[in-house]
């Protein structure tokens, strides 16, 4: 897959790894010690503010123009943001955004890198074991107090993993799951043009643009469990839509 990229964007995508983790490394002690100033309050500006610190650098060194395209009003917290997830460039993009009282589902395997785990646990992020559908709901369902009680909105990647069939794979339960126990409305993000740029699981990537379509909120308070699969089905179609596909 690498031949597919100019010598100047492999040069452009080996820089934007060591920028990647040197601007993590840099914000690792700010972070601590803005956590200790503030006795733990600062959470908020931290991920809010910190995320696009790290990530527009790495964007702009691998040549790639991010746009975020609101679609009707912005919304106040606490919502469900749903992605879509194929590329290891999600990881830049999400963060890139700096929504408000934001807090992101990743994967447990990230807590192996001893920044991601410092940096994630500081700062509240939920790590779950992906393959264990059942444990990884609990592991939500333990957040739903502090979720409400700090007004927080939660990301979720509903088809889990970016290794999946297809453009857009299937939809796991999870983030459906906490719609119908907290109330909250899901706000479906777009990214356009991720897939496109990055070859393959790392951050490899081609120059070009990506846009971040923050789609009008979804209203989940009249949702049941009974019919849960008939929203998975519908805003699945949203995705594939948005992704120019057949439903599959």
């Amino acid at each position: 897959m690498a031949s597919s990229l100019s010598p100047i964007e492999y040069i452009r995508s080996v820089l934007s790894i060591f920028v990647f983790f040197v601007m993590f490394t840099i914000s690792t002690p700010m972070i601590a010690l803005l956590l200790i100033l503030s006795f733990g309050k600062a959470t908020n500006f931290i991920v809010e503010n910190f995320g696009p610190f790290i990530a527009y650098p790495v964007l702009w060194t691998l040549g790639i123009k991010f746009n975020v395209i609101q679609h009707g009003e912005p919304v106040e917290p606490p919502v469900i943001y749903t992605i879509n997830h194929s590329s290891t460039l999600d990881l830049v993009t999400m963060i890139a955004l700096g929504l408000p009282h934001i807090r992101f589902v990743a994967k447990w395997e990230l807590q192996y890198n001893p920044l991601f785990f410092i940096v994630g646990h500081l700062t509240g992020q939920v790590f779950i074991q992906r393959k264990k559908s059942e444990k990884a709901i609990r592991k939500l369902q333990n957040t739903y107090d502090r979720l409400h009680r700090d007004k927080l909105s939660i990301m979720v990647a509903p088809e889990g993993s970016r290794k999946h069939p297809g453009v857009i794979g299937p939809f796991k339960k999870g983030a459906f799951h906490m719609a119908i126990d907290l109330g909250f409305p899901i706000v479906p993000i777009y990214f356009e043009g991720n897939q496109e740029l990055s070859l393959g699981g790392s951050l490899l990537s081609k120059s070009g643009t990506i846009n971040a379509h923050i789609h009008p909120p979804i209203d989940t308070s009249g949702w049941e469990k009974e019919t849960m699969d008939e929203h998975i089905k519908e805003l699945r179609s949203k995705y594939l839509e948005w992704a120019g596909v057949e439903e599959s």
